[in-house]
């Protein structure tokens, strides 16, 4: 509770100067005053805000639990070292340029720091005020890693009229992580949504977005796209094909939450979520106008919305259209309450999940005021008809009493239509954790280097016949079939480095160049897979460093990078998962019978893409395992080349195999 509720609290470096941070800390402190003790620190001593102040905390009777550091860093090091020898539990690092010294005694002494670097805390629950600026009280809950951009939250939350419940602004996380300050709001009464911006995820990220979702406060997540995965030099296609934002969305998945993109957005989508999750996507529009009735539904669809027809709409007046959207067609201007009883049809009706309505409401009484109070009085009955399902509004009015009516009765307003539309977007790709699978035994063969070792690592995979060969004369004795495939095993980017060689019908010449030019080594001799009306994709598992194991499938071949025709999840996936990964690929068609082709094998690709994940989440000795191309056609699915790279290795491709680099097969052989 040292962060949510202390018991008292010490602001050093209070100050009678508006321009300083010590003024607004000290008045924000000031607010809790009847519930805890709250003590002024200014070295020059005097009174700030006609509040007495002490010189030093040892001039203090007890020590105070929570103490707020807004001093020059210069001065930080003696504060803290007095407040640890006093006894002090918590630090609210506002001062930048916090020293590892300080924070290594902080640790030591079993303290704990918010910050440094942070704009401080706030919590409506128990009047704690430690933060610049003004809070309106709600029920948003707001942890940032940008201080300036979690009040750019906050006062735009105030504006649409929702206010904060706790406001956590983590800064440099040098102890207290934005995970625990998510975690800490899980059981936070007040709150029933959470928008958190963060720039880095560590990895109890998802674990605290799933858990308020369990308990049934949605997350929305702010980011700008600067996960550890998007940094790297990817060493396989799996890697050069993700993006952050990719990893980050399909974290969200899992954790059932949705990124957005802007603050904005974020408070549009929490005005929606304050009010209730809708149960689905079909959306119901109301207009006094055709025109925007119809920019409606058409952003709604664009949203990913459904606009349905409608069957049950009895009780409209008489000139409004009976399918949706629903035009009232002037019904509005001659009795105001048809708005509502539109409304009531929509929502009694049942056959929507949610109510957009769109257009001049919100203006009667600004542009006749004697209006106001009857207008008032239909927002007041939309808010009640509102608790059933979400109702959102677009008003040409940025500001009225009805306006504010509806906002106060929990009703979003905007002043666009596309920011209505796209929130409730958002608000319907909430869900619950995707995390549906139970993970099987992973094959506990150890790694190896070479192509033909992946292949015995990867058991779960079918691949063609295929052995070592050294010598021409082990060539001319196969007993394998033409036409063959040649691969240098040891090479990661075999097709770069000229280790790979397909379509041979007499494979010894072309061995003999390789060894001339590679060197001596193991080479692979490999049946070409022949098969008709077969599509080539990419399926490829790697280690991010903040969100665990992912997995990809994707378009493959040689054109992988080219296409970037990929979607990712985080590992472990289920076979039903994985399902729903390939149908969002753009070259899913070709996998359901293109152009009266036979249809692939899915249901064995979808196992191949669970298992590899599977292997990914439960073998920490393997950083990134890739098959590409896997080509899947009536019969089942092939796999004609693989990579795996173990955890913390350094990859050299350029040289031959006597120089043993721990990396194996090749990212696009075929």
């Amino acid at each position: 509770m040292i962060f949510s509720d202390p018991a008292s609290v010490a602001v050093v470096g209070a100050s009678d100067d508006p321009s300083k941070w010590g003024h607004w800390l000290a008045r924000g402190a000031l607010v809790g005053h009847g519930r805890r003790a709250v003590h002024l620190v200014n070295r020059g001593g005097g009174a700030v805000l006609g509040q007495p102040t002490v010189r030093s905390l040892s001039e203090l009777d007890e020590a105070p639990e929570l103490v707020v550091l807004a001093v020059p860093a210069a001065h930080v090091p003696a504060v803290v070292d007095e407040a640890l020898a006093v006894g002090v539990r918590g630090f609210v690092g506002i001062t930048s340029g916090i020293d590892d010294g300080v924070i290594r005694r902080i640790r030591d002494a079993g303290a704990r720091l918010l910050g440094p670097n942070c704009l401080g805390v706030f919590d409506a629950a128990t009047s704690l005020h430690l933060a610049w600026g003004q809070f309106l009280p709600g029920s948003l809950g707001v942890v940032s890693q940008s201080g300036q951009v979690g009040l750019e939250i906050a006062g735009l939350a105030a504006s649409s009229g929702i206010g904060v419940s706790r406001f956590v602004s983590v800064g440099n996380q040098a102890d207290v992580t934005a995970t625990e300050a998510l975690l800490d709001l899980v059981s936070h009464d007040l709150t029933t949504v959470v928008g958190v911006y963060l720039e880095s995820f560590g990895p109890g990220t998802v674990t605290a977005m799933s858990e308020l979702r369990a308990a049934g406060k949605p997350v929305v997540l702010l980011t700008v796209g600067s996960s550890v995965a998007g940094q790297e030099a990817a060493l396989t296609h799996t890697g050069a094909l993700t993006s952050s934002l990719d990893v980050v969305d399909a974290a969200c998945r899992r954790a059932g939450a949705v990124r957005v993109a802007t603050p904005a957005s974020l408070v549009d989508l929490a005005a929606v979520l304050v009010s209730g999750v809708p149960r689905g996507v079909r959306v119901g529009v109301i207009s006094d106008s055709g025109g925007q009735g119809a920019i409606a539904a058409d952003l709604a669809v664009a949203a990913g919305l459904a606009v349905p027809a409608l069957s049950a709409v009895d009780g409209l007046p008489a000139a409004a259209t009976k399918r949706n959207p629903i035009d009232l067609a002037g019904a509005g201007e001659q009795d105001l309450a048809n708005y509502s009883r539109a409304v009531e049809v929509l929502v009694r009706g049942g056959e929507v999940d949610a109510v957009v309505l769109s257009g001049y409401f919100g203006s009667y009484g600004e542009d006749t005021p004697s209006l106001e109070s009857a207008e008032v009085a239909v927002a007041d009955r939309i808010c009640a008809l509102a608790r059933d399902i979400p109702v959102v509004v677009h008003s040409m009015r940025a500001d009225s009493a009805a306006v504010r009516a509806l906002r106060s009765g929990g009703v979003p307003v905007q002043q666009t239509i596309e920011r209505v539309v796209a929130a409730l977007g958002h608000a319907t790709r909430l869900g619950r954790s995707s995390l549906d699978v139970t993970p099987h035994a992973a094959p506990e063969t150890p790694f190896q280097p070479g192509y033909l070792a992946a292949r015995d690592l990867l058991s779960f995979v079918r691949f063609p016949r295929a052995h070592a060969v050294t010598t021409a004369a082990e060539v001319g004795a196969t007993p394998l079939e033409g036409p063959f495939a040649l691969k240098a095993d040891w090479l990661l980017h075999k097709s770069e480095h000229g280790g790979v060689k397909t379509n041979l019908t007499d494979p010894a010449p072309a061995l003999e160049e390789m060894q001339a030019r590679l060197g001596p080594g193991t080479y692979v001799l490999e049946e070409m897979d022949m098969r008709e009306n077969t599509v080539e994709l990419i399926v490829g598992a790697k280690r991010d460093h903040s969100f665990g194991p992912m997995v990809l499938v994707g378009a493959g071949g040689v054109h992988a990078e080219l296409f970037k025709d990929t979607v990712v999840e985080l590992a472990p996936v289920s076979p039903a998962t994985a399902r729903k990964m390939l149908a969002r690929l753009i070259c899913a068609p070709l996998l359901s019978g293109w152009r009266g082709a036979p249809a692939p094998d899915v249901a064995a690709l979808a196992e191949v893409i669970a298992q590899v994940s599977e292997t990914l989440a439960a073998r920490p000795d393997l950083a990134e395992i890739e098959l590409n191309p896997v080509r899947v056609g009536p019969d089942g699915v092939l796999a004609v080349d693989a990579l795996i790279i173990p955890s913390a290795d350094t990859v050299n491709d350029a040289e031959p195999f006597a120089g043993l680099p721990a990396a194996i097969g090749s990212p696009a052989a075929m």
